[in-house]
């Protein structure tokens, strides 16, 4: 809808988005059966990372961060882009939250990667990882590292003991994150919550209710398909609001 929504307020008629399944190894063939009529295509986990091998260019950014959430097509080639990062920079500078000084993230995979390379573009320094398996964490802390971020990793055993933070964020599916909802909300942690529907979920609820600052999952995806409508159609008159509002009435009609 989000992307439809862009498609249709820029005046793009001939232009679809429709969802494909396609397992990790059947991105190459899919990819090598596209026309030229493609524009681009946005990947979910784990084709974000197989996509890195499969194109002819790819930004720093995406290498960085270890993973491709958009393929551009143009002139016969293949580019690996991340809108991820953007999408989250730029859903909490909405919110006021343009330089948290600590955070404390919730969850170790890729959208966690991406978080902690936001972070790091908007001036954050220090960030502690919570995670259920340290070990298997060691790639995404890796990922802060190389943004200049200090992190550290602890068991999510240990969240209560890692607050205050600045900023909480969740990256945890579903409701894996309600047994934190009450730390987080007494300790009074602006709270990023990737979680978009069903919403508010308990966690976003209890840290509104406290008075906190809560952003929501949706920000983070409206974001970033903007920026992927930027990339696709060549164009920078992305209209956001018709896209927000597209996004909006579809997750109420879901709801």
């Amino acid at each position: 809808m989000l992307h439809r929504a862009a498609y249709a307020a820029m005046g793009l008629d001939g232009w679809s988005y429709e969802a494909v399944e396609c397992g990790e190894g059947g991105l190459g063939a899919f990819l090598d059966g596209l026309g030229s009529d493609w524009a681009g295509l946005s990947l979910t986990m784990p084709l974000k990372r197989v996509a890195l091998g499969l194109v002819d260019t790819v930004s720093d950014l995406a290498v960085q961060v270890g993973g491709a959430n958009t393929i551009v097509l143009r002139g016969g080639r293949r580019h690996g882009e991340n809108t991820d990062v953007y999408g989250i920079e730029t859903a909490l500078a909405e919110a006021g939250l343009k330089a948290p000084a600590s955070a404390l993230v919730l969850g170790g995979g890729a959208t966690a990667a991406s978080a902690l390379a936001a972070l790091a573009g908007l001036g954050t320094r220090e960030a502690v990882l919570a995670v259920r398996t340290p070990e298997r964490a060691a790639g995404t802390a890796a990922v802060g590292e190389r943004f200049g971020l200090a992190v550290r990793v602890v068991t999510l055993d240990r969240v209560a003991a890692r607050l205050p933070a600045d900023l909480v964020v969740s990256t945890l599916p579903g409701r894996s994150a309600d047994a934190f909802a009450e730390p987080v909300a007494e300790s009074g942690a602006a709270l990023f919550d990737v979680v978009y529907a069903p919403w508010p979920t308990v966690l976003a609820t209890a840290v509104q209710r406290a008075g906190g600052t809560v952003v929501g999952g949706f920000e983070m995806l409206l974001h970033q398909a903007v920026r992927q409508v930027a990339l696709m159609t060549g164009r920078e008159d992305v209209p956001v609001e018709a896209m927000r509002a597209a996004g909006e009435a579809e997750l109420a009609r879901r709801g």
